[in-house]
């Protein structure tokens, strides 16, 4: 679904406050997905998300932009949600590194007081947004989660 807020004026109305309230918690429920965009008229012309790297292996490279918190997988924009983005860029950010589920609420959720199943389930929807034919997270049995070794994650702090 497409929801277009006008976001002209000074103030915004009470009811489109609580329309983007709902809205954000969808999102961090992991059901859905914000893109903020201007006017058309407004708009420069996108740049050109950088090109893949298929390396020798055959093995997509994953780019994470984290200006503009997008990442791009096979030349396309992959939607992620707050959350999945967060989580991703944590273990990029520590490679070969094993987390608890309860280390990664922390960082990454910045609490505990949820079930630490939230963790399994977020990491369920990066493995089948990102398909079966690229290795991401590497599960620890008994552990936790980590990034995959064969994973080829490059995190773009300005793009």
């Amino acid at each position: 679904m497409t929801l277009n807020i006008p976001l002209t004026g000074d103030a915004l109305p009470p009811q489109a406050h609580r329309l983007i309230e709902a809205v954000r918690e969808l999102v961090e429920a992991g059901q859905g997905s914000v893109a903020v965009e201007s006017p058309q008229a407004e708009r420069p012309a996108d740049p050109a998300p950088p090109a893949p790297r298929v390396e020798p292996d055959g093995i997509m490279e994953v780019r994470l932009l984290t200006a503009s918190r997008q990442v791009v997988v096979d030349g396309e924009l992959l939607p992620l949600t707050r959350l999945e983005f967060d989580l991703l860029l944590f273990l990029a950010d520590h490679p070969r590194r094993v987390f608890s589920r309860t280390q990664l609420l922390n960082a990454v959720w910045g609490y505990e007081h949820t079930g630490e199943r939230t963790v399994d389930v977020h990491v369920r929807r990066l493995r089948v947004k990102m398909g079966t034919q690229l290795p991401l997270i590497t599960t620890v049995y008994g552990v936790g989660y980590r990034l995959a070794d064969e994973a080829r994650v490059v995190v773009l702090p300005h793009d």
